[in-house]
């Protein structure tokens, strides 16, 4: 094998397949400074490129980046997991909630509570208040709106 073959195999793709480490940080928001996920502190990472495991936008910061890299970036919430969304804060009537929950369960404010759209998807929400009636979920991305600051080590590229 060349050494052009050799080089053009260690440089990040789209269709790449990547063992890394990383660290996930808030760059914004209330919670700014703290960790979302961080694998120095165990075993690396494997992702998929264009495979939907991270958000487009990050990808792309990975895109052209070298086998042995080490780097730190910050990503734009609008790169990241995109602005939060009003309209997708939504009620559903308490009787529709106990439809869809096992018997008995009992909801609280911060329950991430996962539902069955109608072709079989299923899609996930928090809750945020529940009264006698209703129940206030958003379906936003827990991240949407929240700046990060990614800091990688790239191990390998297949």
């Amino acid at each position: 094998m060349s050494n052009t073959a050799s080089s053009e195999a260690a440089i990040v793709r789209p269709d790449s397949y990547l063992t890394l480490h990383y660290r996930i940080e808030l760059a914004s928001g209330p919670a700014a400074g703290s960790v979302f996920a961080d694998t120095y502190t165990g075993r690396p990472a494997t992702l998929q490129m264009g495979n939907g495991q991270w958000a487009p936008g990050m990808e792309a910061r990975l895109l052209e980046r070298r086998e042995g890299e080490r780097f730190q970036i910050d990503i734009p919430a609008n790169d990241a997991y995109g602005e939060r969304n009003p309209d997708l804060l939504q009620r559903v009537t308490r009787s529709m909630l106990a439809t869809h929950a096992a018997e008995g369960v009992q909801f609280e404010p911060g329950d991430m509570v996962e539902f069955a759209a109608p072709d079989g998807s299923r899609y996930s929400g928090v809750l945020k208040e529940i009264d006698e009636q209703t129940a206030l979920f958003d379906f936003n991305h827990p991240l949407a709106g929240v700046a990060l600051r990614l800091d990688a080590h790239i191990l390998g590229i297949l």
